[in-house]
């Protein structure tokens, strides 16, 4: 399993098959009751993978939407909201990435890390995955 292998496997279009743009709106919806009242859409995103380590890091994006403030007090919370939110379903979504990797290799454990700010209108939650051979 190397780099280029996962790349072709994660691609945008996959990782958007994994965790839809509307995904947000549904999380909105059963949070707050509105899906308008939400103040960021969630886009996932692969960042590299550690053939060393081997470990997949993934990151959620949080992207503020128009018109709404995605305040730190908002979003830091969240790694611990999302990694149990039913509608965000972590564990489902790296059971799928664990079928994609095929017979050779798995998941083991996933973790979400520390909501990073990477500007006033960009917030991203690392997804780190490790694998083992299955």
């Amino acid at each position: 399993m190397d780099q280029n292998h996962i790349q072709q496997l994660l691609t945008e279009e996959k990782l958007a098959e994994l965790l839809p743009p509307g995904r947000a709106d549904e999380f909105f919806e059963a949070l707050l009751g509105d899906a308008a009242e939400g103040s960021y859409d969630i886009k996932l995103s692969f960042q590299h993978f550690n053939p060393e380590e081997q470990t997949l890091q993934l990151t959620l994006e949080l992207h503020e939407r128009p018109g709404k403030c995605l305040a730190c007090n908002l979003t830091y919370g969240l790694p611990e909201v999302f990694s149990r939110h039913p509608i965000i379903n972590i564990n489902g979504l790296v059971e799928k990435i664990d079928q994609m990797l095929g017979e050779g290799m798995s998941c083991r454990e996933w973790r979400l890390g520390a909501t990073r700010q990477a500007s006033k209108s960009l917030h991203m939650i690392p997804l780190i995955i490790k694998l083992a051979p299955a």
